[in-house]
Order: C-alpha cells, then structure tokens, then sequence
C-alpha cells in the first residue's frame, strides 16, 4: 500500500492490495477513485489520516454497511462528515493482525534463544506471543503443540519450518496509542478494522485477545525513537533482544523511515538487538535493495536482509532467502 501519496494514487493502489480479500473494500476503493467531491474531502485530512483502511473503518462505525456497494459508504461520508471526521482524527489503524505471526515466526526461529520481544507499533501487542499458536505452512510443514490457536499460510521456497516454538522469556513494545486488551471499547474498534468479509479474521482476532488477556503485554505509550533504547535496556537481561514490526513503519513521514532504518542498522551492528521487520516493498527501499516483489507482497527481512515475500496479513509465505 502507499500512504503519503497523491490521494487518489493511493486509494487506486489500495484497490489493488484488496483485490481477492476484500471485493467491498476493492469497489469502495475504485468508487472514491472516481468521486472528486470524496476526494476533495480526503484532501482536508492531513496525510497519514486519508488512508483508506482509516476511512473506510471510521465509515462503518458510523453505520456503512460492509460488505455493500460504494453508495453505502459514501451516504455516511457526506451525511455524517463531522462524525466521521471526528473518529478518523482520533483513532488510527492499529489493526493487529495476529496472522503475520505464520510468516514472522520461521523468522524468529532463525535466532537463538530465548527471546526478548521489542514490537514497534504494538497496538494490542497480540503479535507478541509466537509461542502461544500453532502454525501450518502447507505444504513444505507445520508446528504443532502449543496449546493454542492455529494460524496457516501457504508456502513456497525452502521455508525453514522451525522445529520448536520460539522461547519467549520477555514481551514489551512501544505505540503512540497503545490499546488495552481489557478495554471492550478498544477492542471493538480493532474488530471493525477487520475487513467486511473476513470472518476468520474476525474469529482469530478473538482468541488473539483471549491469548494476550492471559498475560497483557508491557507496552509504553510514545514515540518509538524516544523509547526504543530504554526498551532494549529493560529486554536484554531477559534474552536476545528482537526488534520487530510489521506494516507500522509505512505511517512514518519518509525522512522518518530513513531515520529508523540507520538507527536499526546502527542497532544491529552494535550487537544491541536483531531485527525483523515486515513492511511493504517501498517502506524501507534500504532493506528491499531494489529487488521485484509481488505485487501486494510486503517484505519479510532479518536484520535487513530480505527473507521471504509475505501477504500483508499473512495468509503466503514465499521464501527468498
């Protein structure tokens, strides 16, 4: 996905990402392409809140139906502008999709444990528990016995399936907003950023936030430049330090991505952590190096080296490295 780009570019392209996920999301999409009265509209917002996943979740929790066609969500849009207006300024796309977990953990598996987890953009911090699932990468393997959900994705390349979960001796993360698990509120809109038809999404999202009331994870409200030391200070005592995010740092400004990608490169030098990142192919171009990515494939890297072609909320795992 693009954020920061030209507004109609941007839902153009999100209509692609969506494609074969979402027909709702597609059609709304390509609908606000066409509608310059909407696209008006989504220039008064400042950038990073004319995302499509931001508006598109702000609409429906004013009443568009989802799925439905683009008439539903642009009636909301005109006739309830300042509510919506209202919601997109003060919520994000913090959408937590649990799922990325069956493409982060053959990546995990690649350091030694145990590990000491830093997420960047936790949200909920539900990413934080690759030991708490079972996974199955059909059809290279699987990893079994862990007690609790299953998450699947397809599988091509030699995927190194781990042999083991991964030891997890501390979690923490950092988020501008964090939200509570115990927070019914909160988690109601993480549900709504689910998209329309994906109703195992929505099951896997529940027992995601089963899993992480069970041990709510340590997560520091800020910016992750001013917490991100401290954070590796207060994980290292427990294990290898892990550095990791996915789809977060396409909502920085680009001289922002650039400021992260050399304090994580810097970081890794040092031997202060290791980092996984899992972001779209034009978010870090340092880690991507000008490598062809699938269209609508994010980049799944180690230490900034590119691994593996993943779908943004996990579903296939293409492994590259």
């Amino acid at each position: 996905m693009l954020l920061h780009d030209d507004v109609s570019e941007e839902y153009r392209d999100f209509a692609t990402y969506a494609a074969g996920d979402s027909p709702c999301f597609e059609e709304w999409a390509l609908g606000v392409v066409e509608d310059a009265e909407v696209l008006a509209w989504l220039g008064t917002l400042p950038p990073v809140k004319r995302q499509p996943n931001l508006v598109f979740a702000a609409a429906r929790w004013h009443g568009a139906p989802a799925p439905g066609p683009y008439a539903g969500l642009r009636r909301v849009l005109v006739e309830q502008e300042a509510e919506v207006r209202s919601t997109v300024m003060g919520r994000a796309t913090q959408t937590n999709e649990v799922g990325r977990l069956a493409t982060l953990t053959p990546v995990l598996a690649l350091v030694e444990g145990p590990l000491a987890l830093v997420e960047v953009g936790a949200s909920a911090g539900l990413c934080q528990f690759p030991d708490r699932y079972d996974y199955d990468w059909a059809p290279v393997g699987s990893l079994r016995g862990s007690g609790g959900p299953l998450l699947t994705a397809s599988a091509t390349g030699p995927v190194p399936v781990p042999q083991r979960h991964p030891e997890v001796a501390w979690r923490g993360g950092v988020d501008l907003n964090p939200l509570d698990v115990t927070d019914p509120d909160a988690m109601a809109w993480l549900e709504n950023l689910v998209w329309p038809e994906q109703d195992v999404r929505r099951e896997r999202l529940r027992a995601a936030i089963d899993v992480a009331r069970r041990e709510p994870p340590r997560l520091r409200r800020g910016d992750l430049f001013d917490h991100l030391p401290g954070l590796l200070d207060e994980a290292a005592p427990h294990g290898t330090p892990v550095v990791f995010h996915s789809a977060v740092i396409a909502y920085l400004e680009e001289p922002d991505r650039r400021r992260f990608h050399d304090l994580m490169t810097g970081l890794v030098a040092e031997g202060r952590c290791r980092w996984v990142s899992n972001e779209g192919p034009r978010v870090l171009p340092g880690v991507t190096g000008g490598r062809a990515v699938p269209t609508g494939r994010f980049v799944t890297a180690l230490d900034g080296v590119p691994l593996a072609w993943s779908h943004g909320h996990g579903h296939s795992l293409a492994w590259v490295g």
